[in-house]
């Protein structure tokens, strides 16, 4: 193997797939990054079996060469290394590998050899079957994922709900997380003929929103019984499926309520961010919300060491009762409003202990539902 490359285009490549490759293994192959010359492409792989990123660096980009291949071939590098090694050199990098696994990197006077391994024992790719893609604008999958990955659960006691559930059905697509306490979900419209429900570890979908630019126009999914695959032109990521039944959170979504009301989401976020002062004190981060004369919503939070924090705010609609007092989480509040893109939010309450509903104004395809903590 032997080429010639730009440096801020290796180093990026090595970056991106290294974001798969565990330090920590049993197999010391799976600490290195697989780099194979074609004749039209430099193809780089990072995996820890559990997640595999795929990067293919073609010869031009943007109309100007990066690439020049001289002999095809493959070798496997530690990717600790490697990293270090170009982010460290100037100019454009001439690489070549020898048949015993030992790769020499030149960039003017200065010249790195690393000792590698054998291609052939890096595992293989998963086989997919690529002939029915799901086509999603690159856009809309990203910001789904941003809207519900963080609601999954963090600790390992129930694995389904530390992934994100991927339901399709006939020309739509549901994307679920839930940790139990809160639910987040957005709905959209694909066309695509799959059915199935789909487990994908939230950490995988996390390294997809860094891998793939937000203005790629289309990403290809391909599904099988252990994986689910993500690709663009040059970007690819496998993800192991978690394996289990997710719930079934349609089940959770309350069909009516006693009050909704109407808010300003960027003032309401910054009222329960405001409140969070003294909530991080206590022990649930509890905030407290409650109706005042039927027109103003208090938000408040006292910490008994430091002190109380209270304000109110108007709410532009209300529908259904005026009473109301109910504690909620704030640091689930604050991952939720965040997440939404809407300037209004209907906020929906059904009692309180009952789980708290809130959907964008005109906006039906997301929503979020937080359960309660006992009043202080």
């Amino acid at each position: 193997m032997e080429l010639s490359i730009n440096s801020e285009c290796f180093h990026k490549a090595i970056s991106e797939v290294s974001k798969a490759v565990s330090l920590k293994t049993p197999f010391p192959i799976l600490t290195g990054i697989k780099i194979t010359a074609e004749e039209d492409a430099l193809v780089l792989i990072g995996s820890n079996s559990d997640l595999i990123i795929e990067k293919k660096i073609p010869l031009t980009i943007d109309g100007a060469r990066v690439l020049e291949v001289k002999q095809t071939g493959s070798v496997v590098v530690t990717a600790k290394y490697i990293s270090e090694i170009v982010k460290k050199l100037p100019g454009d990098i001439h690489v070549k590998a020898d048949g015993k696994q030992l790769i020499t990197l030149q960039s003017g006077e200065i010249i790195t050899s690393l000792k590698g391994f054998p291609s052939e024992e890096y595992p293989n790719m998963p086989v997919i079957d690529e002939s029915s893609p799901i086509r999603i604008p690159g856009t809309e999958l990203l910001e789904m994922i941003k809207q519900t990955a963080f609601a999954v659960a963090k600790n390992e006691s129930r694995p389904v709900l530390t992934g994100v559930n991927l339901f399709f059905k006939e020309n739509h697509l549901t994307c679920a997380a839930t940790n139990s306490h809160r639910l987040a979900l957005r709905e959209l419209k694909i066309d695509s003929n799959i059915r199935g429900s789909f487990i994908i570890p939230s950490t995988s979908l996390n390294e997809l929103v860094k891998l793939i630019p937000g203005e790629t126009e289309i990403i290809h999914i391909f599904l099988s019984d252990s994986y689910i695959v993500f690709k663009t032109a040059d970007s690819s990521l496998f993800s192991r499926l978690i394996e289990g039944n997710y719930p079934n959170v349609s089940a959770l979504i309350p069909k009516d309520s006693k009050t909704v009301i109407t808010l300003d989401t960027k003032q309401f976020l910054k009222g329960i961010d405001r409140a969070c002062l003294f909530a991080s004190e206590w022990k649930n981060n509890n905030v407290h919300l409650e109706i005042i004369n039927g027109t103003r919503l208090k938000i408040s939070s006292t910490s008994s060491e430091i002190g109380r924090i209270e304000e109110t705010q108007p709410f532009k609609n209300i529908e259904g009762g005026s009473e109301l007092s109910i504690s909620l989480d704030a640091n689930f509040m604050i991952d939720s409003l965040k997440a939404i893109k809407e300037e209004e939010i209907n906020v929906s309450f059904g009692g309180s202990m009952k789980p708290v509903l809130i959907e964008p104004v005109r906006n039906p395809s997301c929503l979020h539902l937080i359960s309660p903590v006992r009043s202080y």
